[in-house]
C-alpha cells in the first residue's frame, strides 16, 4: 500500500495532514464519507511521494494542485512523478485548487466517473 515509502515520507505526510489547503479540506470532507463505497486516505505515503488522496482498492490517486504546479520546473517534476506512479500500477488525476473551490460539484462528478470507469 505504501510501495516502500521511507519513514521520512511518512513524517512528511503527517505534517501535510496537519496543514491541508482549503481546497484539499473541501474535497476531503466529501471523500472521507465513503459515499461511493471506496475508502480514500489523505496525504498518503507512496514510494517517495505523498499523494493528496489515495484509494488503495482502485489504485487511484487524486491530486489537488495549487498555482506552483504551473511552473515549468514543477511540471517537469510532476511528469517524472506520474511516470513513477504509473510504473507502480497507479492512476493519477489532477484538479486545480480553483476548480475544487469554485466548482466542487463538477470535480466530484468527474471523480465519480473515474471511479465508475475503474471498477
Amino acid at each position: 500500500m505504501h510501495y516502500g515509502a521511507h519513514p521520512l515520507i511518512f513524517k512528511k505526510a503527517e505534517d501535510l495532514r496537519n496543514k491541508m489547503t482549503h481546497a484539499e479540506e473541501l474535497l476531503w470532507n466529501y471523500l472521507k464519507t465513503n459515499e461511493w463505497g471506496y475508502k480514500f486516505r489523505r496525504q498518503h505515503p507512496i514510494f517517495m511521494y505523498v499523494a493528496d488522496f489515495y484509494c488503495h482498492q482502485l489504485k487511484l490517486i487524486i491530486e489537488v494542485d495549487g498555482s506552483i504546479h504551473e511552473s515549468e520546473d514543477v511540471k517537469r517534476d510532476d511528469a517524472i512523478r506520474e511516470n513513477h506512479l504509473k510504473n507502480l500500477g497507479l492512476k493519477s488525476f489532477r484538479f486545480k485548487n480553483e476548480k475544487v473551490m469554485n466548482n466542487l460539484e463538477s470535480v466530484l462528478n468527474q471523480i465519480k466517473q473515474i471511479i465508475q470507469h475503474e471498477q
